[in-house]
């Protein structure tokens, strides 16, 4: 089911000021990627109960592109939205897990810019982790995503877009340690071209999902 994915009850509640967040955390158990952002947008902007809703952020077809060489592979051109189920499918094939680092927020201007979003609590990212035992990484798009995990997870430098860093004292149930892996934004507002942008999570997706790199 297409609400399968709802958070009701932190719909129901987010009546006043603070927003609380619209979607379960999405955690296949065979994952290896973590994507943490920062909260999503605001629903009238959705076009399916998932994450990555905005039809206008090109996440989906970033990741069509990278492993089906079809920018559109997950998009319904004609109803202009994306199509779930296989999205989902995919997803837990493949061991894509999707959260966010805060679970309520204040907007404080009408759009879904992260510089205009207030944390008002944090998620509890080792509790996410906890439900993950072959993680391998955790992956951010945008700065206000990686600056809030860096805190939260005690790591001392940023690492650059499109490079990565360990995660002090952090290991799978595999014995790995977990790294923080920062890419560019799939929003159209980032300065990237699509290609660029489909370059830098391929390279990601091979690193994690198949083989060993480093980054320097």
């Amino acid at each position: 089911m297409t609400t399968a994915y709802l958070n009701k009850e932190n719909i129901a509640r987010s009546t006043g000021e603070v927003e609380y967040h619209p979607l379960r955390p999405f955690l296949p158990e065979n994952a290896r990627v973590l994507f943490l952002g920062s909260f999503p947008p605001q629903r009238k902007r959705w076009c399916m109960n998932f994450y990555y809703p905005n039809f206008l952020n090109d996440h989906w077809r970033i990741e069509g592109q990278v492993f089906f060489n079809d920018r559109n592979y997950f998009v319904d051109t004609e109803n202009k939205r994306f199509r779930i189920e296989p999205i989902v499918d995919f997803c837990q094939t493949k061991g894509i897990a999707f959260y966010d680092t805060a679970t309520a927020v204040r907007r404080l201007k009408d759009n879904a810019s992260d510089k205009f979003l207030e944390v008002e609590e944090a998620t509890n990212i080792a509790a996410l982790l906890r439900q993950l035992p072959h993680c391998r990484a955790i992956v951010t798009t945008g700065k206000k995503a990686t600056d809030t995990i860096c805190a939260a997870l005690s790591i001392p430098v940023k690492p650059k877009t499109g490079c990565h860093t360990t995660i002090p004292h952090t290991y799978n149930n595999d014995g790995k340690q977990l790294i923080l892996y920062r890419l560019p934004s799939s929003s159209r507002a980032y300065p990237l071209a699509f290609e660029k942008k489909a370059a830098a999570y391929r390279q990601m997706f091979d690193m994690l999902l198949t083989t060993s790199s480093n980054c320097g």
